[in-house]
């Protein structure tokens, strides 16, 4: 009982601190989002259910399932004590003390369902590695790695968004997945998706893993599959909630017959291949590439200067691009290549299962793979992957040497989204320090197995420095800053882009070339 108490105790201390520090960063900068959030709050406040969808006053649409809107609406009602001016629909930009202290407390507030989510992982975290000291344990390095996530931080209570929220129900229901409390699992990412369908990247993995571990209840002394163990009231079970949830949540609008503008909203295809800040991914390095070809193809007269797209995908805007030298992406090119580059980790979940860390390993590898490959890739999207992938880094050296790169390149992706000067060495600070603990902590933890990194990517990601201080210090002194003013959201991308891919490559590898004991399949 001492001992639950004490760990209790570092828990508290932990999410106490990092909810004062989110409360130290509310003056700070925040992005067009947070104009979003407030319209939507006036929309759901002030007009009926038929007109969330359609309304357009502000270039901020509503474009997220209903559920969402309905948190909103929750919202609304609240807010309405604080600055009743902030529900006005035709009051755009609004942004009163009150607005703003509303807005990011809220934030701060809802992020009480990530802290539980967390206690829960840590909770199921196999605590193998016995240790003295309390900061040596798995779930202690596990509840800093999530409670302390850098990008989390800057993405929510500096830019400004509710992604602590909606991780936190994606973290729980794997919590009750790993806890084998599947229907509270199912429940909880069914509820999830219609919060934030950005998760339908990862359905495959809770699909897979729910049909092979649910139900079917049984598996061979091999690990084959026991097809006779097949359970059709299980299936009968996940098929009510999934049915359950979206009646609850789409519902309305069949009814009211808008179910395709709700659709057409969700799935904007018209907003171009990239975000306005390029997603470290395979389309960053597609996209780099073709501009490449492009000056080459300039210089050596080999293209029309009239016939090159003027548009240019670094800008800042959210646009729809075509390339120049390279052939143009569709979003079906981009769906079959997500489609294809996933088929390997769903392949490995059903046919060499290895229990709730095979079912990470999939979820992390859907996330990648579509962060990788996907249509308008947005890259906040990254942390879909890193926060699961935590749970892996603290149980196994080879996980946790890839959870480095992998969160060291990505967090550092995410610096261009703050691009204010007041804001610059609250970003350096933030990560160095994540970055620091992350490396000593995952070093602590596995000194007796080999090195976590190679002298390769240890230099790979030692260079993330010089290009930090180009980018900031040396580039804006230089000339090039006038005529060429994307270069340095390229070179970030560019950059990153490799070592996003190689993280996603190699536990790919790691994964494909596992082998799993026949008594571990069984189970």
């Amino acid at each position: 009982m001492a001992a639950a108490r004490a760990g209790g105790g570092w828990f508290r201390a932990l999410a106490l601190g990092v909810s004062f520090l989110k409360c130290l960063l509310i003056p700070a900068y925040y992005s067009t989002d947070f104009e979003v959030h407030r319209n939507w709050l006036a929309i759901t406040h002030n007009l009926p259910l038929s007109q969330w969808y359609y309304e357009a006053t502000s270039e901020w649409t509503l474009d997220y399932p209903p559920f969402f809107a309905w948190f909103e609406y929750a919202l609304s009602h609240v807010a309405k004590y604080f600055d009743p001016e902030m529900l006005v629909i035709e009051n755009l930009n609004y942004t009163s003390q009150a607005t703003v202290f509303f807005q990011r407390f809220s934030v701060i507030v809802t992020d009480i369902v990530f802290i539980y989510a967390v206690r829960e992982c840590c909770r199921w975290v196999n605590g193998k590695r016995a240790a003295k000291d309390i900061l040596e344990k798995p779930t202690f390095i596990l509840a800093v790695l999530l409670l302390w996530n850098f990008g989390l931080l800057i993405v929510d209570h500096i830019h400004f968004q509710y992604n602590g929220f909606l991780f936190g129900l994606m973290l729980l229901s794997v919590a009750r997945l790993c806890q084998k409390r599947y229907l509270e699992g199912a429940l909880l990412f069914a509820v999830l998706l219609h919060f934030k369908h950005i998760y339908v990247y990862v359905a495959p993995a809770y699909g897979i893993y729910l049909l092979r571990s649910y139900c079917f209840t049984a598996n061979n002394a091999d690990g084959s599959l026991k097809w006779r163990s097949f359970s059709l009231l299980h299936v009968t079970l996940l098929g009510l909630i999934v049915c359950l949830v979206s009646a609850l949540s789409l519902g309305p609008f069949i009814v009211l017959g808008q179910l395709p503008q709700v659709i057409s909203r969700l799935f904007p295809f018209k907003r171009g291949l990239c975000h306005a800040y390029w997603a470290p991914n395979f389309w960053a390095l597609y996209n780099a590439v073709d501009k490449a070809l492009t000056v080459f193809g300039l210089k050596c007269n080999l293209l029309d200067p009239t016939k090159v797209p003027k548009a240019s995908m670094t800008g800042g805007l959210v646009q729809e691009f075509q390339h120049a030298v390279l052939p143009s992406v569709t979003p079906l090119a981009t769906l079959i290549c997500t489609f294809i580059s996933i088929l390997p980790s769903v392949f490995c979940l059903w046919f060499k299962p290895q229990g709730p860390r095979g079912f990470l390993q999939c979820l992390v590898l859907c996330a990648l793979s579509s962060f990788m490959f996907g249509w308008h890739v947005h890259e906040k999207a990254i942390l879909l992957a890193i926060l699961p992938l935590s749970l892996l880094a603290v149980q196994r050296a080879k996980d946790a040497g890839i959870y480095l790169i992998l969160t060291t390149t990505g967090h550092f992706s995410l610096f261009p989204l703050l691009f204010t000067p007041p804001e610059l060495p609250i970003k350096i600070l933030l990560m160095l320090l994540f970055t620091v603990y992350s490396f000593s902590s995952l070093k602590s933890l596995f000194r007796r197995e080999r090195p976590l990194l190679n002298w390769l990517e240890t230099i790979y990601l030692a260079q993330l420095v010089p290009l930090e201080i180009f980018c900031e210090v040396v580039f804006p002194l230089t000339p090039w800053k006038r005529h060429f003013p994307f270069v340095p959201l390229l070179l970030t991308s560019v950059y990153c882009a490799l070592g996003v891919a190689y993280a996603w490559l190699k536990l790919y590898v790691s994964v494909l070339t596992e082998r799993v004991p026949p008594r571990q399949k069984a189970d």
